[in-house]
């Protein structure tokens, strides 16, 4: 079995909202599809610009598990907001009852990626649109006449 057929991620891709010199956390929630218990591992290929909270675990039957993703504050920023940085998610049938301490590297054989994304958190506060205030549109309405 798959880790797709174990194992739901969303999202698939971890967007952080860039800012220079702050701390910023991203959700991922993986969710266990099957009947079984499953242990996972979170992997990233640059383990010192990330901390992930938890990074192993065990997900009972037909459950979900949030898993944190922080990047602390960064002293600059990267070229265009380019990253090419990059999650793995392990994953294993685990046996009922089984604990944390159970999880062992050898365990974890298939796996899904998760790919990372910086936005820029000017631009992100720009598209969304204003909500119009209607108190504004009479004023506006009563200086014209």
């Amino acid at each position: 079995m798959s880790t797709g057929e174990l194992l739901s991620i969303e999202p698939q891709e971890l967007q952080f909202p860039f800012e220079l010199k702050k701390q910023i956390s991203c959700s991922l929630q993986i969710t266990n599809k099957t009947d079984n218990h499953v242990a996972f591992k979170v992997k990233t290929t640059n383990p010192k610009k990330y901390c992930v909270r938890p990074n192993t675990g065990i997900v009972l039957p037909h459950s979900t598990c949030d898993v944190i993703v922080t990047m602390p504050a960064q002293k600059e920023a990267p070229p265009d907001l380019q990253c090419k940085d990059k999650f793995l998610l392990q994953s294993v049938v685990a046996a009922p009852g089984a604990t944390i301490k159970d999880v062992t590297p050898e365990m974890h054989l298939p796996h899904q990626r998760v790919s990372i994304s910086f936005s820029d958190p000017v631009e992100e506060a720009a598209s969304p649109r204003p909500v119009p205030d209607p108190e504004a549109a009479k004023r506006e309405k009563g200086k014209g006449q």
